[in-house]
């Protein structure tokens, strides 16, 4: 007869879905001790146990509840929880200035983290084992496991963090993720793995910044420091929770270096305003720029508050910081992909047809161009969205490009499509040869690379050039002669 329990949400996703289910790599767990999947809640797992067989071992239950206690925050970093948690931070920040560099707290499910944080505080870290029967079949006890474990109900949160402006509460949730998904899957790229990158309001920079100084007075009557690179910064944290899921959704690793980008990009307009008073005392480090829309960027604001000192950052800007009544907003999901570059050689046979597009006071001269010709093509099988067409050197309207063909290099930027065959780069070729304009030759895909090669050929090399001459004198041998010895000669 087999007793089935459910199993703490942390052991179940640090233990069980990454060992064989059988054993859940538990000492102490044999046959007898079976791990199942929950009907209609495939997320979580049953430890079902033979009354009839051996009882789980008290060192096996001991391995089941450290694992469930796993804030791994120093006893020095108390006094620092207590002060956070009180002036309205969320238990994930917490975490990041108490110096947890392991990923495993920030992904347990917020209610959960913030009741180990509760007994982490009040010294009362034990839990029982559970003496409760749970049925396979019971949906709705499924659903409520489900939702501790994938963090769905964002509503555990009773007030947006005023360091984070909830960020590591309500946007790594399980809906968010899909968003993202569906975001990508749209798009309508080739990738075989991504990076995951976080765009954030500088005002953040400010928030933390203040409760650093705050964390640092605390260390200090402790007789200890706490520097400012031994918190965890808010980008990682948040990846260390969000990427597992959505490799998840998409079907591929995130990794540190890809060719595939996905970038969120957040907002929060209801705090614009916590860096303005930087202006006042650093007016050096906010200068307005072409290319950006606000002088507050995050480098600036980097810049200012490494110059501000800490009476003057206190002046204008108290603790605690004040308690946002809206969290961020997300204002764009982006998706990218590393440029593809495609190199070759071309023979120009028209003396009508300039290399690129000529256009003079925004009246086209030409009806077409060599770089039109050849990345027609190439824009419709890799789907990009815009080009750069490079060569090296270039020929006259009315000059011919024979021989071997001049090189030539285009970088497709944003490609959707990148899976490319030889027989795919043949075909293009051959429909770029379709005209009797223009002929490629060795068309193949190249690394960035090349393209540097390919210039520093053009400085290099030698040129050869042939001329048919008509004087209005005949030419002598002497003349000829006298022409070879000349060594140098200036082309006008």
């Amino acid at each position: 007869m087999f007793v089935p329990y459910i199993l703490p949400p942390v052991h179940v996703t640090r233990t069980v879905r990454s060992v064989c289910p059988a054993r859940a790599g538990v000492a102490g767990l044999c046959a007898a001790h079976t791990c199942v999947r929950a009907e209609h809640c495939p997320s979580t797992w049953v430890l079902l146990v033979d009354i009839a067989g051996p009882c789980i071992s008290s060192s096996s239950w001991e391995f089941v509840r450290k694992s469930h206690e796993m804030l791994l925050i120093e006893e020095k970093y108390k006094s620092i929880a207590k002060l956070l948690l009180s002036s309205g931070t969320c238990p994930r920040c917490v975490l990041r200035f108490c110096c947890v560099g392991s990923s495993a707290p920030y992904r347990l499910p917020y209610k959960n983290l913030a009741d180990e944080l509760q007994k982490f505080l009040s010294n009362d870290g034990d839990i029982a084992p559970p003496s409760k029967k749970v049925r396979l079949g019971d949906s709705e006890e499924c659903r409520s496991e489900t939702e501790i474990t994938r963090d769905t109900d964002v509503n555990e949160a009773p007030q947006t963090c005023n360091l984070c402006l909830g960020i590591l509460q309500h946007l790594c949730s399980t809906e968010f993720v899909k968003q993202i998904f569906h975001k990508v899957q749209s798009a309508g790229y080739e990738f075989q793995d991504f990076v995951f990158s976080v765009s954030l309001p500088p005002q953040l920079l400010v928030r933390e910044h203040s409760a650093w100084l705050q964390a640092q007075e605390e260390m200090r009557r402790q007789d200890r420091l706490l520097e400012k690179a031994d918190i965890i910064q808010l980008k990682e944290a948040y990846k260390w929770i969000i990427h597992p899921m959505i490799s998840e959704e998409l079907g591929v690793q995130a990794v540190s270096k890809s060719l595939f980008e996905v970038g969120v990009v957040f907002c929060h307009q209801d705090t614009d305003e916590d860096c303005h008073f930087l202006v006042t005392v650093c007016k050096d480090c906010f200068k307005p720029t072409k290319n950006k829309q606000s002088v507050f960027t995050r480098m600036a604001v980097v810049k200012a508050l490494d110059k501000i000192t800490d009476d003057d950052f206190v002046t204008h800007f108290p603790w605690p910081p004040s308690t946002p009544k809206t969290t961020c907003q997300v204002i764009d999901i982006q998706c990218n992909h590393a440029s593809v570059f495609v190199a070759g050689r071309y023979n120009k046979y028209s003396r009508t047809l300039p290399q690129t597009p000529w256009v003079i006071d925004g009246e086209r001269k030409m009806e077409s161009s060599v770089e039109e010709l050849i990345t027609e093509q190439l824009m419709t099988v890799f789907q990009a969205d815009s080009f750069n067409f490079s060569s090296s050197g270039r020929e006259d309207v009315d000059v011919r490009t024979l021989g071997r063909g001049r090189p030539f290099a285009i970088e497709l930027v944003n490609p959707h499509r990148v899976r490319v065959t030889e027989q795919v780069m043949k075909d293009l070729q051959q429909k770029i040869n379709g005209t009797d304009k223009i002929k490629v030759r060795d068309l193949q895909i190249v690394t960035r690379e090349a393209l540097a090669h390919m210039k520093e050929g053009e400085e290099e090399k030698t040129k050869c050039y042939s001329a048919l001459i008509w004087t209005e004198k005949t030419i002598r041998k002497e003349d000829v002669e006298f022409l070879n010895d000349i060594k140098h000669y200036t082309v006008i």
